[in-house]
């Protein structure tokens, strides 16, 4: 049962409490944000309902309590408030707030009604909207509002999904977007603006690039000062036995491209077979295929790649990818059953590159990602020969209903979809190596769902290998010595299940 949750306003000399009178079981509804309406006198407030497909936009009289909606955002699978991949943006406006502009008579709002992600300027009693970011794109995060210069600065990559820039347009929609990152620095741009518009701290990073981090002068980007260059690290890297990342598009068929990257061995001869261990997502919080600095997980894969694995991964569809909302939402009530297939069909078609050994291909991923590795060792057992599953879930009826009601409707409205969408309904189709790990005290992905799969591959006769933390949250970080001792037994199981080499 989920929490109840109301919204008041109390003076800042004390006294009673004024509760708005926001309409609905307070047990079936979210109120996901709230916040002063551009005065004193009025507060704007979000109210998502169970399925978190309608968000009702409303204003409310601190005097009287009474709301009044103004603007509704729907969608036939979800309304965005939160996107995972935009953990990094600071101001939060295409997370679901809003930005007052034009003496509090507009609001900016971020919407998918038009099949992209854009930003619109709204009038404060929500009949006027104006898309003011046009074009087939996606934004993927606003970085300022600069409402004196009547520019808004967002990130957006129209032309390559694995990468982001910085762009702005007017906030009277008049301008054409107006791309400010250099054409020459491809990769992933994130910006912090101070109160002056001109001034920027600029971070830029790539897949196998440390962040470099200046202070930028807008709009010409030149570079003022740099104030962190990473040198140290990128000198520790620049020693490592190493092949350049390659970024690379892969055809399923009817028409869709997964993006992909790939690690070779240092030493690799395109004569010879290897080994392709995956690393997955796969679900809508989160991109895996980005070029960014892959920290250390970068540093893991690299070493497995000095041992003579090929590693790869691919974002299928309903990642959050800036592909639109169809790509996006493709997902919806088919968790587990689109991104397994797409995934699957990533690697009929690598595995007919000449390189790769169809024989030998293995899986990884944590949280969303364990989960994916269930559905691809489950699903298509005959394509995977080894998994390594850390933290996943493997029954999503046991999941935050926050997530996985916003992705697959209600369990009860749904029930056999929830059962067709979990990996462990499929356990006794295990044909392959799978290893488990989770921490016994995960207070996110809850170790009772790891029991339950444990109990489905005993009751199938099927053999596999399980890995307990005890007390480890999901980060499975706690303790002296976790961490190593949990890439060590991943490294060593893969060893074993996946001999690296070619063939």
């Amino acid at each position: 049962m989920n929490s109840a949750a109301r919204v008041g306003v109390v003076s800042a000399g004390g006294g009673p409490t004024r509760w708005f009178e926001i309409q609905g079981d307070a047990r079936n509804n979210y109120l996901p944000r709230m916040e002063w309406a551009a005065n004193s006198n009025e507060v704007i407030i979000q109210q998502l309902n169970r399925l978190q497909n309608s968000n009702a936009v409303m204003l409310g009289d601190i005097k009287t309590g009474r709301v009044r909606t103004i603007l509704t955002e729907k969608d036939e699978t979800w309304v965005d408030v939160a996107w995972g991949e935009l953990d990094w943006d600071k101001r939060g406006l295409a997370r679901g707030d809003v930005e007052w502009i034009d003496g509090g008579k507009r609001f900016l709002w971020a919407s998918e009604r038009d099949g992209w992600r854009h930003i619109y300027s709204i009038s404060r009693d929500g009949r006027d909207v104006r898309n003011i970011t046009i074009g087939d794109f996606d934004v993927m995060g606003v970085e300022k509002v600069d409402a004196a210069g009547g520019w808004i600065y967002y990130s957006a990559s129209p032309d390559n999904a694995t990468q982001r820039y910085l762009f702005r347009s007017r906030l009277d929609g008049s301008a054409k977007p107006e791309r400010l990152t250099p054409a020459n620095q491809p990769g992933i741009h994130h910006y912090l603006f101070p109160e002056r518009g001109d001034f920027v701290i600029h971070t830029y990073e790539r897949f196998q690039q440390p962040p470099l981090i200046e202070i930028a002068r807008l709009p010409q980007h030149t570079n003022v000062r740099t104030l962190i260059d990473n040198r140290a690290l990128r000198d520790q890297l620049a020693k490592l036995k190493q092949t350049p990342a390659e970024f690379f598009r892969v055809d399923i068929g009817g028409g869709t491209q997964l993006d992909g990257w790939m690690i070779k061995p240092p030493d690799f001869d395109p004569q010879k077979k290897y080994p392709v261990l995956f690393y997955v997502y796969g679900e809508p919080w989160s991109q895996t295929v980005l070029d960014s600095w892959g920290g250390s997980t970068l540093i893991w894969h690299t070493m497995l790649a000095q041992q003579g694995y090929i590693v790869m991964s691919v974002d299928n569809r309903g990642t959050p990818a800036p592909r639109g909302r169809a790509w996006r939402k493709i997902i919806y009530r088919k968790m587990g059953v689109v991104n397994s297939q797409d995934q699957a069909d990533a690697v009929k078609a690598i595995i007919k590159w000449p390189f790769v050994d169809p024989a030998r291909i293995g899986i990884w991923g944590w949280s969303g990602g364990g989960s994916s590795t269930l559905n691809a060792m489950f699903r298509h057992p005959d394509l995977y020969r080894t998994g390594m599953s850390v933290a996943p879930v493997p029954d999503i009826r046991y999941y935050d209903t926050i997530y996985q009601e916003r992705y697959c409707g209600l369990p009860q409205d749904h029930p056999d979809e929830y059962k067709q969408s979990s990996p462990v309904t499929f356990a006794g189709q295990l044909q392959g190596n799978l290893l488990v790990v989770h921490g016994s005290g995960d207070d996110n992905v809850h170790y009772q769902g790891t029991e339950e799969l444990i109990n489905a591959l005993v009751a199938g006769n099927k053999q596999f290998r399980i890995m307990v933390y005890p007390n480890r949250s999901h980060g499975i970080y706690e303790g002296a010595g976790t961490r190593r001792h949990l890439f060590n037994l991943l490294t060593s199981y893969l060893n074993e299940k996946l001999p690296p080499g070619p063939r």
